[in-house]
């Protein structure tokens, strides 16, 4: 073994779902205020015609944008969930 190398279980290679869900929420969210904020600030840009693809409901309206918000929040879980459990099931057969 190269010197400074350690091996690692199976154990410590696994992503706790629910930090990874809270962070990736987290990110969603601030980047999708983000765009918010710039579609208020530049609305002849159309940036939001994507949101109408991956956020349905969404509009321009207190509503709209809440829903999206809201949306944001469950793609972030969706994808640490999924993403999360897959990570620690290969690894747990790696080690």
């Amino acid at each position: 073994m190269a010197a400074g190398y350690q091996t690692t279980t199976a154990r410590e290679a696994e992503i706790p779902i629910i930090a990874f869900g809270l962070s990736l929420s987290t990110f969603f969210a601030i980047s999708y205020l983000i765009c918010i904020a710039l579609g208020l600030v530049l609305p002849d840009v159309r940036m939001h015609l994507p949101w109408l693809q991956f956020f349905p409901g969404f509009d321009w309206t207190a509503f709209g944008m809440l829903l999206g918000l809201v949306e944001s929040l469950v793609y972030g879980w969706y994808v640490a969930v999924v993403f999360g459990a897959l990570f620690n099931f290969f690894a747990a057969r790696r080690g």
